[in-house]
């Protein structure tokens, strides 16, 4: 018998790079990688489940995983992680200067359920004591009319979710003052061209991210890896072949950020950036595993249920497969 077909769908990363140019190989396994932004690639997977393989939002992946739907199963490679302090932009000159400030006001997120909205939230609550409830969300298109939740939502009780008008824009809205705030992964186009009266919730978003880990140890998941529960069930050594993959592609990206004689990235002080950092988060930066990001894993499900995304918090077990949880040492 010869190799599996299989397809991977994920972006364009330093650390999936050495899957797609084949300086990995998945053992047992002809790989057609393709390179798509997480809009399409979640819309995609999660309507229609057209990969084999793909990253998936965190948070999505939970409520289909607890309502039985989906067809995915996990494995602990997170290909996107990030802190989210600098992804809340406010309109200023409304004395919105401290977290505190946001209750009461109203609040753009591209989708309720996205994961970076679910950190931001939950830090929100644990850090600041603002509640989901304390603020009215408005959903929809940063940058084009009509995006909706890619996972059926129904709006958690007591919290006001309402989608914004079909010809409007969350970007266009927070320039035209008709939102205090959004929150979002990326920047709103309006921030980024230097519309008036639009700033960050943090200004100095990098110390407050700094010592938001200082405090709490959390580096916060976006994205994982999940494999469909077909192939897992018919290949049951694949998922542990593509965990080992993923993590042999990862350690070649820190590798390159490790040449320092002669630079692999296009920043002078990439050395410098990378020893910073080492000092901060440990020698892992980047960390795959269950076991090595139990915090950060246990506080998302923590804050999907407390949010009203998932009727239950899920158990380990139930998100990653069983022979991820463990791997070989020499």
């Amino acid at each position: 018998m010869g190799d599996i077909q299989i397809t991977i769908a994920a972006g364009d990363y330093d650390r999936t790079r050495p899957i797609r140019d084949g300086r990995v190989t998945v053992d047992g396994c002809d790989v057609t990688y393709l390179t798509l932004d997480p809009e399409e690639l979640f819309f995609r997977a999660i309507r229609h489940q057209e990969f084999d393989v793909c990253e998936l939002s965190f948070s999505s992946y939970m409520m289909q995983k607890q309502r039985g739907v989906g067809g995915y199963t996990a494995i602990p490679v997170f290909l996107s992680r990030a802190f989210r302090h600098s992804g809340i932009y406010i309109r200023t000159g409304r004395g919105i200067d401290t977290p505190a400030d946001l209750r009461g006001r109203t609040i753009g997120v591209p989708e309720y359920q996205m994961t970076a909205a679910v950190w931001q939230r939950g830090m929100l609550d644990d850090e600041y004591n603002v509640a989901p409830g304390d603020l009215h969300w408005r959903s929809g298109g940063m940058e084009q009319p009509g995006r909706v939740e890619r996972t059926p939502l129904a709006p958690p009780d007591g919290v006001d979710i309402t989608p914004i008008p079909n010809d409007k824009t969350l970007s266009g809205m927070l320039a035209d003052g008709e939102l205090d705030a959004v929150m979002s992964p990326r920047a709103p186009s309006c921030f980024a061209a230097g519309a008036p009266y639009i700033g960050r919730l943090f200004p100095d978003y990098r110390a407050a991210e700094q010592a938001y880990y200082a405090k709490t140890g959390l580096h916060p998941i976006m994205h994982l890896v999940a494999v469909r529960e077909s192939l897992a069930e018919r290949y049951p050594w694949l998922c542990a072949t593509l965990y080992k993959a993923f993590r042999e592609a990862k350690d070649l990206a820190i590798a390159d950020l490790e040449k320092i004689g002669a630079l692999a990235l296009s920043l002078p002080w990439v050395g410098a950036e990378l020893e910073a950092t080492r000092a901060l988060l440990g020698d892992d930066i980047w960390p795959y595993g269950v076991a090595e990001n139990t915090s950060e894993i246990e506080a998302l499900i923590r804050y999907s249920h407390s949010q009203g995304l998932t009727a239950r918090p899920l158990a380990m077990d139930e998100l990653f497969a069983p022979t991820t949880f463990e791997y070989a040492k020499i």
